[in-house]
């Protein structure tokens, strides 16, 4: 008995059956095939694979097996085994067996020849075991975890798809759910802006070359360009649905609000008008935006709330000040920003609702800019901080306490929590030009995401594509 969910996502539509964990069986059949008489159902039993000492679980990963010898399909088979190994390596919940001694063990050829002695030679807790075939609609893809002590599967599902990195993205947060309890990143996105394309402005801007908004997987694969307005196209944000970006763009000629829903191809024009409005970020529910813009006329900057469909503006901020870079808290009550009211910038936070002043949280940091909220469970802020070069740093919103990220290497801005707030993109010099790493909340695992041209600003989508 199986339970099918189609997930569909930019890249494909993946169809996926819970095969389940089955109680006393060692190599419950293919999903293909009816079990035989007598056997025991599947279930949607899932059991945990634990270590014997206690520590996290270790868990080997073979490529899948290729059931036929297609090109596609033994690549797919190569192609899930790794991705799934680096999703999962990405999180640090799973210690792994080197993928470098895989070579001595001998080459399962189906579910019925598992070598499961020689795996716990290796120290393995757990095995993940899967099948490639080719089929109509794609590629049929059936993943076990097995617990190598009781060579008994503790998880199972199938998928059926066009696009194998999708399969391996899914399974590796299928597993971290229901083995760590753990809302993996695998199936996010990133967006950033760049100026990969070598195109100039077009209009009346001379020699300055023009950014378009971007979109990755989390672990920087498929790059693809969202705009292409040849103009400044910066900023980026994901709504919280996934499903669009809003971004500052320059071409209407100054700066305003347009929000790309990327899965229905529309564009919409949030602020109008030769008032320059930046730097929209989302409400935690997705029905409004607050942004940063100078449209009073008088050489300030203040911030303004709107809804997603331009009416309803109202200013927040009113001080003869630069107010900037918004950012919600996750509960959609306060609002931090950057302002210079006092001098030099800091990062303040005050109420959504515009009441009561706001309050001033860096300390001690000659120049603050950029924060970013976490997502709950954490209550921190990141922000950079400037001492000669350009810094990550974290405040604890409840002790205050500040810990530093990156340490001097470039210049690192533009910080973004993912969405389980365990990591953070950001942008950094430390290569020559500007690129896109990813980075723990622990300072430790730098990534570099992107390699071409400038990259900056980038935003980490909240949930799976």
């Amino acid at each position: 008995m199986f339970r099918t969910l189609t997930v569909t996502a930019m890249s494909g539509v993946l169809a996926v059956a819970v095969l389940g964990a089955r109680r006393g069986a060692q190599q419950p059949p293919p999903a293909s095939q009816p079990p035989p008489p007598g056997s025991q159902q599947p279930t949607d039993i899932t059991t945990t694979i634990t270590s014997e000492g206690g520590s996290i679980p270790r868990l080997a990963i073979p490529d899948f097996i290729a059931i036929g010898a297609e090109p596609d399909v033994v690549a797919a088979a190569k192609t899930l085994g790794q991705v799934l190994w680096d999703d999962l390596n990405f999180e640090h919940e799973f210690a792994f067996i080197p993928r470098d001694t895989y070579a001595s063990i001998p080459r399962a050829t189906s579910f019925a020849d598992v070598p499961f002695n020689r795996w716990r030679e290796l120290n393995a807790d757990g095995l993940v075991v899967g099948t490639v075939q080719k089929t109509a609609s794609g590629i049929r893809v059936e993943m076990r975890l097995y617990n190598s002590r009781t060579r008994q599967s503790a998880y199972g599902r199938e998928y059926i798809s066009t696009n194998p990195r999708l399969v391996a993205h899914t399974m590796a947060d299928e597993l971290h759910a229901s083995q760590r309890a753990l809302r993996g990143v695998a199936r996010t996105k990133l967006t950033f802006d760049s100026d990969r394309d070598g195109e100039r402005m077009s209009g009346t801007v001379e020699k300055r070359d023009n950014k378009e908004v971007y979109i990755s997987d989390y672990d920087g694969e498929n790059q693809t360009r969202v705009t292409v307005g040849r103009t400044l196209n910066i900023f980026p944000r994901w709504s919280p649905d996934g499903r669009s970006i809003a971004y500052t763009s320059y071409r209407r000629g100054g700066a305003n609000i347009f929000i790309s829903n990327i899965y229905q191809a529309t564009l919409d024009e949030v602020t109008k008008g030769p008032d320059e409005s930046w730097l929209a970020a989302w409400s935690p529910d997705g029905g409004r935006l607050c942004f940063a813009s100078s449209r009073e006329g008088n050489g300030n900057t203040n911030l303004f709330i709107v809804n997603r469909d331009g009416s309803g503006l109202r200013r927040l901020t009113n001080h003869p000040s630069i107010n900037t870079s918004p950012t919600w808290s996750p509960s959609g009550t306060q609002i931090a920003f950057t302002s210079d009211r006092t001098g030099a910038p800091q990062i303040y936070v005050m109420s959504v609702d515009g009441l009561g002043q706001p309050q001033r949280i860096t300390a001690g940091e000659g120049y603050a800019d950029k924060p970013t909220w976490s997502p709950a469970p954490y209550n921190e802020i990141a922000y950079t901080a400037r001492a000669g070069v350009n810094d990550i740093k974290v405040i604890d919103m409840a002790t205050r306490e500040v810990r530093q990220l990156t340490f001097g290497e470039g210049n690192n801005e533009s910080a973004v929590f993912s969405p389980n707030g365990r990591h953070l993109a950001f942008t950094s010099t430390r290569t020559g030009k500007k690129q896109i790493f990813t980075i723990a909340r622990t300072g430790k695992d730098v990534k570099q995401i992107t390699r071409s041209g400038n990259n900056e600003h980038p935003d980490w989508s909240r949930g799976p594509q």
